[in-house]
């Protein structure tokens, strides 16, 4: 039967009118095509099929599932209309143009894209049936709320593999679930401070300086994502589903990476460099030039003298003193005098166009200039979407390319899809009204 709102099979007829339970085994009908599904031997987006749940708010968990919905996936956010959903879709400064509506926040539309929308009140338990019949058709829930949370709505395996064995409960929180951080509220610059980001960021002259973006948030919510991922891998092998953890502060502490791994063998605490210099590989870092400022990155030793080559410098590829890094950081503030001379006889610019493609390098631009690059619209890496009000608005594409370029959509006013969901579940139009009086939607 194709005669839903969604062109799926109804789910069996509810048992008892207005309250129908959730029965072990029924599954959410089947899911829909993707966008950019193409029949026959085409590609198509490599999670269609994939049905995620999520109860989410703010930043890392909506990051997260948007690579999801980037993918193929059918990400079902939940929110809750009595306490006004996701608190981002009024956040602003900025919103689209037509700025009517909870979809209008462009911080919003930046990590809620490709995404349905559905209202449920989890905290109620008469809308434990409905949740429970949406978990029973879908791969994996996921959430970013704090710790512990996902216990009190349960949102975890084992409050959900009754209604459905195979599902992955996927969690993104401040510290975790456990231990005696779980029910702290914890957010990305906190978790900057707190792991030495701040210790590492601006000169070493400057008070401790926070990284300009949220870069806990958008790694912890990627990780949450590959971690879904995997889990829902895994059940569809072995019919088990499982918990899968991931939080801000392990995420802060991990992309340490390799300066955890000298901290942890070695006598080595990172501090701040000048001009943003690296701690091992000379040079790398800014340089004055003519009319401001390039940054080089010689990480390889091979690109050492053909840099020396190409700023007219090439007795300095054979100097004793620079002639390998640990020479050249021995000497890297004497160094940085020698390149500053040698790179302030030209605009950046000019270096730009002698070095680029022979030697790593970049220019320093704003945010600004680096979105303002020709090159962006020539690769059509920026993409308009459309509001159903038909204001539109620019986002980036994802950075995971796979074959196929599907069109990306906004996402919608709170609850737009909650009645199309519930019809598709088996519910009547009389079932959908009750739950609405009874404010469960």
């Amino acid at each position: 039967m194709h005669g839903t709102p969604l062109g799926l099979r109804p789910a069996p007829a509810a048992t008892c009118r207005g309250h129908p339970a959730a029965t072990t085994g029924t599954r959410f009908p089947a899911k829909p095509e993707p966008r950019g599904f193409v029949r026959g031997n085409q590609m198509t987006l490599p999670l269609q099929g994939v049905r995620v749940l999520a109860v989410e708010q703010y930043g890392a968990g909506p990051f997260g599932t948007q690579h999801l919905a980037d993918l193929g996936a059918e990400v079902i956010k939940i929110e809750n209309r009595c306490t006004g959903g996701d608190y981002a879709r009024t956040l602003g400064p900025y919103f689209a143009d037509g700025d009517a509506g909870d979809d209008a926040s462009l911080f919003f539309q930046a990590v809620n894209r490709n995404k349905r929308s559905m209202t449920l009140d989890l905290g109620n338990p008469a809308a434990r049936r409905i949740f429970e019949r949406l978990v029973a058709g879908a791969d994996a829930v996921a959430n970013n709320l704090r710790g512990d949370v996902p216990d009190r709505l349960g949102l975890t395996y084992s409050a959900l593999n009754g209604t459905n064995p195979a599902i992955v409960c996927a969690h993104c929180s401040a510290y975790g679930r456990g231990g005696p951080r779980r029910n702290w509220p914890g957010y990305d610059f906190l978790m900057q401070a707190e792991a030495g980001y701040f210790h590492m960021s601006g000169e070493p002259d400057t008070p401790p300086t926070r990284m300009g973006l949220s870069i806990v948030d958008f790694m912890a919510g990627t990780y949450l994502a590959l971690g879904l991922v995997s889990g829902v891998l895994g059940a569809r092998a072995s019919g088990v589903g499982r918990d899968v953890d991931v939080n801000l502060f392990d995420t802060a502490l991990f992309n340490l990476s390799y300066l955890s791994a000298w901290a942890l063998n070695a006598d080595f605490d990172p501090r701040r460099m000048e001009r943003s210099a690296h701690a091992s590989l000379v040079p790398c870092q800014l340089y004055r030039t003519r009319d401001g400022w390039i940054y080089v990155m010689c990480n390889k030793e091979r690109f050492w003298p053909e840099f020396c080559e190409a700023i007219g410098c090439p007795e300095l590829s054979d100097d004793s003193r620079f002639r390998n890094f640990d020479e050249r950081r021995k000497r890297r503030k004497e160094l940085a005098d020698i390149l500053d001379t040698a790179l302030s006889t030209a605009t950046t610019a000019d270096w730009l166009q002698r070095l680029q493609g022979r030697v790593p390098v970049a220019p320093v631009r704003t945010p600004r200039e680096a979105l303002d690059d020709p090159d962006l619209r020539a690769e059509a890496k920026i993409e308009t979407l459309s509001r159903g009000d038909g204001s539109e608005f620019r986002l980036l594409r994802s950075p995971i390319t796979c074959g196929v370029a599907g069109a990306s959509q906004a996402c919608p006013p709170m609850g737009r899809d909650t009645d199309a969901i519930l019809v598709a579940l088996g519910y009547s139009r009389e079932d959908i009204a009750e739950f609405r009086a009874m404010q469960l939607i």
